[in-house]
C-alpha cells in the first residue's frame, strides 16, 4: 500500500498510536540523542584544546615577561585556536609586552 493509501485508512492519532510508530518515534529519539551526545563530546574536546591552547601561552607569556595583566589574558582568551597558533610562534620573537600588545592590536 503507498502512504496516501494507509492515511486514508487511519487518522493521524489512531497512527500514532500504533506499535510501528511508537518504535519508530523511539529509534528516531535515540538516534537524535546520539547525534547530540557525538556533537557535544566533539565540541567540549575543542573547547578543552583551546583552554590547553591558551594556558600554555599565559605560562610562556609568565615567564618570559612576568605578570601577564588581566585584561592582555583576556583578550587572549577570546582568540581563536587558529591565532592562538599563530601568537604560539610570534611571541618567541617578543622582546617587551609592547610587541604582544601591538600584536594583540593588529588582530
Amino acid at each position: 500500500m503507498s502512504r496516501d493509501e494507509v492515511q486514508a485508512m487511519f487518522t493521524l492519532s489512531d497512527l500514532k498510536k500504533t506499535r510501528v510508530y511508537q518504535e519508530a518515534l523511539e529509534e528516531g529519539r535515540q538516534e537524535g540523542r546520539q547525534e547530540g551526545r557525538q556533537e557535544g563530546r566533539q565540541e567540549g574536546e575543542k573547547l578543552g584544546e583551546k583552554r590547553g591552547q591558551v594556558t600554555i601561552i599565559l605560562r610562556l607569556l609568565t615567564k618570559k615577561f612576568g605578570v601577564v595583566s588581566p585584561s592582555i589574558a583576556a583578550k587572549i582568551e577570546k582568540l581563536t585556536s587558529a591565532r592562538l597558533e599563530k601568537l604560539a610562534e610570534a611571541l618567541l620573537d617578543f622582546e617587551h609586552t609592547s610587541d604582544l600588545e601591538a600584536w594583540l592590536k593588529l588582530r
